[in-house]
């Protein structure tokens, strides 16, 4: 692996023209400021135009020399650290820029000072200088990107001022601060804080830890027990001196360090460091309650370095740096934070962390030697070490891009993974650089050179990155400050280094895979960056970015398809990714007329998946034939599946047919004889289409489909269509159709409504037409269907469709593959029909008797347990009443439902002749008891009021019910039940018969 690319990300370099020697500087939005040493208490302001043109805006005094100094872009403020009579002072400059209009008024004010309304004209063209007195000397600020709140750095304590904007009028608007939370941190004194989104970072010499406030309630009431919470760990991390801070006890000629310690997540708790917090917001109905979370805590001991021992190891350049949501506008207030980074460095090591949902180091960085500061941006870390600016690549816009969507790495997207190698793409020659800065595409770089330097660098051979960047340097009080100089360095266009990267990664193509791959990755990450930049949809580049990463994709999907490597499925995302078609793949990838190519695993895989799925892309006859040529020689046994892809339409059947014939003297398989089969039908070969159906039986033709169910439907412009295989199944051996299609269900190839279009499509059907053979498919499927959802749901679409064709005396317009006694013989959800059924259906007309198939079926599925009547009974309604289908249902229903007492009711008032039968069929066990309570009462009942002139009800009464009820009850129980104007002739034998069985027991 390169680890050092030659690359220029370094532009051209101006020369900042300050008055005085810098000792402090930072940038603004599109400013920069620069700070003086102790001679001259000033920042001079400097507008930053393209190419690092540097304008002065002007310069304001301060109240002594800045000691430290931050820029929010929120707010667009200067805060500082500024130091007189040995006094530090913290103060915030707000309104600067009236200063470029020549204005020169000043208003000094204490910070929560109220406006006074007398002032409002004025504030408008006055630079506004807010002191904020604390107890502590601050050391340290910080400002948060998102929301441009304060954080200041004291011993032992953390003080946070929320910034606040404060509406004077309709025209004016000031910015003002509220010290709203103090973190008591004890034994700390913190070197450097970073502040963004509620998380800190903060750095000791040696130690780095990481919080986040979490707003835990929004009301007054408890404002003051969450804020004066404690943090206080059970135990300690090594078991030594609870005190973190105090590294090194120095007893008399020793010093005794800590052991270095990494804590990520919840571990952090175990630090050590107790934190309280203390609210000093005035409480209303908005009070934000946080609590502490630590996210990260970790020691270092000064003999970490691979250097050896150096007694100046300490930590620098802490930064917290967040990552935005893609394509987010560029208005401040809308920028949904995606990703939070955090990185440190030792002098020879930078770490780079994530932050976010996890916790986890990212990076580690190995300098070439002691570096003095770093600073880090969504594409690049920028490091000064005694003679170099060294540019390094980051994985910040990777672990975003995951963060966005967990789900990338798959085959429809992909993004070079996070743990990939970091390099360096430049080191470029510096003579003592000293301090360093960032904004937008340019570095601030601070140099101050000794004597024998000044003289080492009027040698031709060192030289700065750009000729001209002498022509416009201001050689004010070049005489007596000769070794310093501030450089705006303009970093190249993300086009343009990425076009060098590409250009680059070709000299690696044939000679190093796996560096090509690196750097292309690189140049990949690096357009994704710019792309994740808040900017990106005002940018000037975007269309040209959106571009660079297609392409980008393409190249990796080039080498991944032509390079032997493990991750060769990353062809497949990444050619998705560039928007290129199959067409076009092969045109980059295939060598015309070139019979020795070989094909890698790559290109195999991106083809087989290409090909496997539902693509509107149809490939010509010569792609098609050459792609034909590809499996053959590289995956032979995948040629049947691809040949039924709706893209190979075009390939010549016999060409197809010959390779097929070569394969199958290999490897024969099923799905291979169905594909010559399919392949016969399209040249209208009968013949062999015979030849190759009659190899197997139709038991394993049918289950040969479930290998490739797109010889029976394709899709074609996003809809399914069955094929010219289906079609003359269809009309051939609708058998084998309807059990191919069942095997693909229960082998989840196809849903349920799936097969409903299918065969409503094959069949020419309407959407609201069934055409029999799915009849037929959903009476196939209940035979082997076990799964209870969808034997319902099948149970409940036969039942619809019988009763439709009984009420609109509709026949099938095909004959049913299956009669209703073969359904009964194969299928328990068919039952036996009663005989008490088959007893009503015999008495009256016929008229009925073309449809009895579907009535048989009707009445031998409610006949069954399986069908759930109460769901059927709006379709099973739909029936009438008036002839004996409808009874014979209704009663089944009511019999199913329990209603025993109605279904009798229904059959002495329609059919009395079926009522006993139904007795001896339902009335058994518990429900015997009806005979008497219901039956024999309503028979008494009927044959009273018709007399002798229902000789049925007289036969029924007599010969069935009387002789079961004697059987069954005591002689007392009978008599009562007997009617009392009865013919005792009539009662008389069955009274003797349940008497005869008393003395017989």
């Amino acid at each position: 692996m390169v680890q050092l690319y030659n690359l220029h990300p370094f532009g051209s370099q101006r020369v900042v023209p300050c008055k005085q020697e810098p000792a402090h500087f930072c940038c603004g939005q599109d400013v920069l400021f620069v700070a003086s040493t102790a001679a001259s208490c000033r920042v001079e302001v400097f507008a930053v135009h393209d190419q690092g043109r540097c304008e002065p805006l002007g310069s304001f005094a301060t109240l002594g020399p800045v000691l430290r100094m931050a820029h929010s872009s929120a707010g667009d403020y200067l805060v500082t650290i500024e130091e007189k009579s040995k006094a530090t002072f913290l103060r915030a400059y707000t309104n600067w820029r009236c200063m470029s209009a020549g204005s020169s008024r000043v208003c000094v004010r204490m910070v929560g000072h109220k406006m006074e309304e007398s002032y409002s004209e004025t504030w408008k063209e006055q630079m506004s200088v807010v002191e904020m007195p604390l107890s502590d000397p601050p050391l340290c600020i910080s400002c948060c990107p998102v929301n441009g709140d304060l954080l200041v750095g004291c011993k032992n304590k953390l003080v946070i001022f929320c910034l606040k904007y404060l509406v004077i009028n309709q025209n004016l608007t000031v910015l003002d601060f509220e010290r709203s939370l103090i973190l008591h941190i004890d034994n700390l004194i913190p070197a450097e804080v970073a502040f963004c989104a509620r998380h800190i970072a903060i750095t000791t010499e040696l130690d780095v830890l990481i919080l986040k406030l979490e707003l835990v309630q929004q009301s007054a009431d408890r404002t003051e027990q969450c804020a004066q919470g404690v943090s206080a760990p059970e135990k300690t991390v090594d078991g030594g001196n609870p005190s973190t801070h105090t590294l090194q006890l120095e007893l008399d000629e020793f010093i005794i360090c800590q052991k270095p310690v990494e804590l990520l997540g919840e571990e952090s708790k175990l630090c050590e460091i107790p934190i309280t917090l203390e609210s000093t917001e005035l409480p209303t109905e908005e009070t934000k309650c946080f609590q502490v979370q630590y996210l990260l805590f970790r020691r270092f001991t000064p003999d970490q370095s691979p250097f050896g021992f150096c007694e100046e190891t300490k930590l620098h350049s802490v930064q917290l740096l967040p990552i935005y949501q893609t394509a987010y506008e560029e208005t401040e207030n809308k920028r949904e934070l995606l990703s939070l980074f955090c990185f440190f460095s030792l002098p020879h090591v930078g770490y780079l962390y994530s932050v976010g949902k996890l916790v986890e180091v990212i990076s580690t960085y190995q300098y070439s030697e002691k570096s003095e500061q770093a600073v880090l941006t969504p594409q690049f870390l920028h490091v000064i070490t005694s003679e170099n600016l060294q540019c390094f690549t980051v994985r910040c816009s990777a672990a975003a891009a995951r963060d966005e969507d967990p789900y990338i790495d798959t085959t429809v997207k992909a993004c070079p993974p996070v743990t990939l190698d970091v390099c360096t793409l430049r080191m470029q020659l510096f003579i003592g650089p000293r301090a360093i800065c960032h904004f937008k595409n340019h570095i601030i770089l601070l140099t101050k050179a000794d004597t024998e330097d000044i003289t080492e660098r009027r040698k031709p051979t060192r030289r700065m990155l750009s000729r001209k960047a002498d022509s416009i340097k201001s050689r004010t009080n070049s005489e007596s400050e000769p070794g310093w100089n501030l450089y705006i360095i303009n970093t190249v266009s993300t086009i343009q280094l990425y076009r060098e990267m590409v250009d680059y990664s070709r000299t690696y193509e044939n000679v190093k895979t796996e560096s090509c791959i690196h750097l292309l990755s690189e140049a990949h990450l690096l357009i994704r960056a710019a792309i994740m930049d808040p900017h990106f949809l005002k940018s000037d580049e975007k269309e040209e970015l959106l571009r660079a990463f297609r392409e980008s994709c393409a190249f990796l999907g080039d080498c991944y398809s032509r390079f032997d490597t493990k991750d060769y499925h990353l062809a497949l995302p990444y050619y998705r990714m560039s928007g290129l078609s199959m067409t076009e793949v092969l045109k980059r990838l295939v060598s015309e007329g070139d019979e020795t190519q070989t094909y890698e695993k790559g290109l195999i895989f991106y083809l087989t998946h290409s090909l496997n799925e539902d693509l509107n892309e149809e490939l010509s006859k010569e792609s098609g034939n050459k792609v034909l040529q590809i499996f053959y020689l590289a995956d032979p046994v995948q040629l049947p599946h691809i040949l039924c892809s709706p893209c190979m339409r075009n390939v010549c059947p016999l060409t197809a047919v010959k390779y097929l014939q070569k394969v199958e003297k290999m490897m024969p398989s099923v799905v291979l004889t169905l594909t010559k089969a399919y392949l016969a039908l399209k040249m209208g070969d009968l013949i062999m289409y015979e030849h190759e159906m009659d190899s197997y039986n139709e038991t394993i033709l049918a289950c040969g489909f479930i290998g490739q169910p797109r010889l029976l439907r394709q899709c074609k412009g996003g809809t399914v269509m069955p094929t010219e295989f289906a079609v003359h199944l269809k009309e051939m051996q609708p058998g084998l159709l309807v059990a191919a299609t069942v095997a693909l269900h229960e082998n989840s190839k196809i849903e349920l409504e799936e097969a409903a279009t299918f065969f409503k499509m094959l069949c020419s059907h309407s959407e609201n037409t069934i055409p029999q053979l799915l009849v037929d498919f959903w009476e196939a499927l209940l035979v082997v269907c076990s799964q209870e959802e969808i034997l319902q749901e099948l149970l409940l679409r036969v039942t619809s469709q019988y009763v439709w064709r009984i009420s609109k005396k509709q026949l099938p317009e095909t004959k049913p593959l299956k009669t209703t006694d073969d359904l009964i013989n194969s299928c328990n959800h068919f039952g036996l029909i009663f005989p008490w059924v088959t007893s009503i259906m015999s008495v009256g007309c016929s008229s009925d008797k073309v449809y009895d198939e579907d009535i048989s079926r009707l009445q031998s599925l409610l006949c069954s347990q399986s069908i759930n009547v109460a769901s059927a009974l709006p379709v099973l309604e739909a029936l009438p009443e008036a002839d004996n289908v409808g009874l014979t249902i209704r009663v089944l229903c009511n019999t199913r439902l329990g209603k025993y007492e109605e279904a009798i009711d229904q059959l002495l008032l329609r059919c009395p002749d079926a009522a006993v039968l139904y007795a001896q069929h339902e009335l058994k066990g518990d429900k015997q008891a009806l005979w008497w309570n219901k039956l024999l009462p309503e028979l008494c009942k009927r044959t009273r009021l018709t007399g002798n002139g229902c000789p049925v009800l007289i036969s029924s009464l007599k010969a069935e019910t009387l002789s079961v009820v004697a059987v069954e009850l005591e002689l007392r129980d009978f008599v009562s039940l007997l009617p009392e104007d009865g013919t005792a002739a009539f009662f008389l034998p069955h009274v003797l018969h349940c008497s005869q069985k008393k003395l017989l027991t």
